[in-house]
């Protein structure tokens, strides 16, 4: 089935986006051509009013009604199928714009939690208010409108959290919680990968122990405490996710996206990659 791009993703001026580092604009009708969609360096946003089946890091997702849509660039993304066409609004903003580690690392754009909120009437009502406030901010003359953009980001994320608790949001209780948080941050900090000669650092359970200064056993408990899964589940499921954007996304060879990932040899990376999914680089790269 084809895919397509993302209804609250418009045809963006980069330059634009570098000079400013946001976006913000009223959903256009739902372009009718197949476009399948890449990777891109900045997170997005969405007011999104339709039906439609969206492929999020691998999860589909079902969407019927008003929602809010979250999308964090370190997961790929598209549009499986339309019920019917789409309106709302999207705001996108670069991490160099938004210069808040609390917002860039809210729950609401981790990598595990759901990325699309459900909204009753009355939250459609004050989300539309926003979204409507923030194209008014945006095509104004106010010289100080990002700092009000950023206001009206930061309130949309605390408003969807407060609508629909993180499931991964862990109260930090205790030394165990920690460490768990502190292991997934060491983890996701090495995605995505943008350059071949950059191969991962950090790719086992003793590796991130030692990062951490913590035995791997205590690594080990913590994370099936927290998690139900051993470490190295986790960290597997992490790394052959960003291999399928890599195969999907890039034009990168096989054996380069296998060094990339810390496999020393192709073959490694192949037998690696086929344990997991069921199939090879190569043939995941085709379907």
């Amino acid at each position: 089935m084809a895919l397509q791009e993302s209804p609250y993703i418009p045809s963006l001026n980069m330059e634009d986006l570098r000079l400013t580092g946001f976006k913000v604009h009223e959903l256009s009708a739902t372009a009718d051509v197949p476009v399948k969609t890449g990777r891109r360096d900045f997170y997005k946003m969405g007011l999104v009013k339709g039906d439609m089946t969206i492929d999020y890091g691998g999860r589909l997702l079902e969407i019927k009604g008003t929602v809010l849509f979250f999308v964090n660039p370190k997961v790929t993304h598209s549009i499986v199928r339309y019920v019917n066409r789409t309106s709302g609004y999207a705001c996108i903003f670069t991490e160099h714009f938004i210069n808040n580690r609390a917002l860039q690392d809210s729950p609401i754009f981790s990598v595990g939690d759901n990325p699309v909120v459900l909204l009753n009437e009355e939250q459609v009502l004050f989300m539309t208010g926003i979204y409507k406030k923030m194209v008014s901010i945006y095509t104004g003359e106010y010289p100080y409108k990002a700092d009000l953009i950023r206001n009206c980001i930061e309130l949309i994320i605390h408003e969807a959290l407060r609508i629909q608790p993180s499931q991964n949001a862990l109260p930090i209780r205790n030394a165990s919680t920690r460490i768990f948080h502190l292991f997934v941050d060491q983890l996701e900090r090495q995605f995505p990968i943008e350059h071949r000669s950059e191969p991962l650092k950090l790719r086992t359970a003793q590796d991130f122990a030692a990062d951490l200064s913590v035995h791997v056993n205590y690594l080990n408990r913590t994370v099936k405490q927290v998690t139900g899964k051993p470490t190295s589940v986790y960290i597997a499921s992490r790394i052959i996710a960003e291999a399928k954007a890599l195969l999907q996304h890039t034009d990168w060879s096989v054996a380069d996206i296998g060094y990339a990932l810390g496999f020393e040899y192709p073959a490694y990376f192949n037998n690696y990659f086929k344990r997991i999914t069921g199939t090879t680089p190569n043939s995941f790269r085709k379907v």
